[in-house]
């Protein structure tokens, strides 16, 4: 077996705590019902996929939402209950990436977008004293930055691309089953991180 060299990280639930029910009950506070057959852990609508993979603006993505709902609803309602999504950072976790930084290559595979990256950066200042998550890793793949999202194979096969890294010496680390059953099917070592396991904890 390769040995490893190069660690590729997902985000929620992984570096920092999300809740999918949190967000739900946020966009029915709004009046809007039935959010989850729109998003959740593993679907997504077709426009969370588009504002995931930067095919739309926030605006636009505001504006369907409003346009949707038929409600009164302001900008700043929708990304405030799009953001109930996510709470606090590991802070264990993202002290092992400091720690372990010379002894890996680290990189972050993420599907996220404009808006939740944005207040992601906020929470980390606020609670990891730290202006951008760029700053943990070698480089941070965002599904909204290169067009391409998990599980699809075409943004892992970017990543190994773009990175110049081999699957066989990544282990790829993510909490969604079919994210890692294609990395799985691509050579990767992986790991499906379980509620309650924390990086820190797993046996490199």
């Amino acid at each position: 077996m390769a040995v490893t060299k190069n660690i590729l990280f997902d985000l929620g639930n992984v570096l920092i705590d999300i809740d999918f029910n949190k967000v739900k009950r946020a966009f029915e506070k709004l009046g809007i019902e039935n959010f989850e057959q729109q998003f959740s852990q593993l679907s997504a609508s077709s426009l969370f996929e588009d504002l995931e993979m930067g095919k739309i603006s926030n605006e636009q993505f505001y504006k369907t939402i409003q346009q949707q709902s038929t409600l009164p609803l302001k900008d700043d309602q929708i990304k405030n209950a799009w953001n109930a999504i996510l709470l606090d950072f590991r802070k264990e976790s993202m002290d092992f990436l400091v720690r372990h930084n010379n002894q890996y290559r680290f990189f972050l595979l993420s599907n996220t977008n404009a808006i939740h990256l944005e207040e992601v950066n906020i929470i980390l200042q606020k609670q990891c004293n730290k202006a951008d998550l760029d700053e943990f890793f070698e480089k941070a793949y965002y599904s909204h930055k290169v067009g391409l999202r998990k599980p699809n194979e075409d943004i892992f096969e970017y990543v190994l691309k773009d990175a110049n890294i081999k699957s066989e010496e990544t282990l790829f680390i993510d909490d969604t089953p079919p994210n890692i059953d294609t990395a799985i099917k691509l050579g990767f070592k992986t790991h499906l991180l379980l509620p309650g396991q924390k990086i820190e904890g797993l046996s490199f």
